[in-house]
């Protein structure tokens, strides 16, 4: 069971929950929702706002729910939940339903989607979205390592409206 708790009493190490644990980026709503997974992203302050950072590739189908939507989700889970997760960043929600085949139960809080069994859920409204270009890499090498396809993310900052632990 999910409880809310005020955003300030966060303690999470970014770097394991985002990098090494990872997460799924979910927008939509009860008719139609989509879930994927991030081990890219940022927490912080920006614009004087708890915000957190998150990067979709344009062939994503979450992208398209995350464009449509005011909110979206950053959930994470608990130990034993990889195979879950690896399955929602490795097949597509045009034609799989996710959700079923991770295992996972949606949830719908907050005018967006989450899962039952997430032990953290920070609700983002969407503050800013831009696509990456390449004349603003300045290291042309990360340019060259992550986008061999040019295929390059468009950036979201969220402000995080509401948290809750499970």
């Amino acid at each position: 069971m999910l409880k809310e708790i005020n955003v300030s009493e966060l303690t999470l190490n970014p770097f394991k929950r985002i990098g090494a644990d990872w997460c799924l980026i979910s927008a939509g709503n009860e008719k139609s929702f989509n879930t994927m997974t991030a081990s890219w992203g940022g927490i912080g302050v920006l614009w004087n706002k708890n915000v957190a950072t998150c990067y979709i590739r344009p062939q994503r189908y979450t992208k398209e729910f995350v464009d449509n939507s005011e909110y979206f989700t950053l959930t994470f889970f608990p130990d034993g939940y990889r195979d879950a997760l690896t399955l929602c960043g490795r097949v597509s929600g045009r034609e799989h339903n996710k959700p079923v085949e991770a295992g996972i139960t949606p949830k719908f809080i907050d005018s967006t989607v989450t899962f039952e069994e997430a032990n953290l859920v920070l609700v983002c409204r969407k503050l800013f979205a831009q696509k990456m270009n390449e004349e603003s890499f300045i290291d042309k090498d990360v340019l060259a390592k992550n986008y061999p396809n040019m295929d390059l993310h468009t950036i979201y900052v969220g402000e995080i409206v509401k948290a809750y632990i499970g």
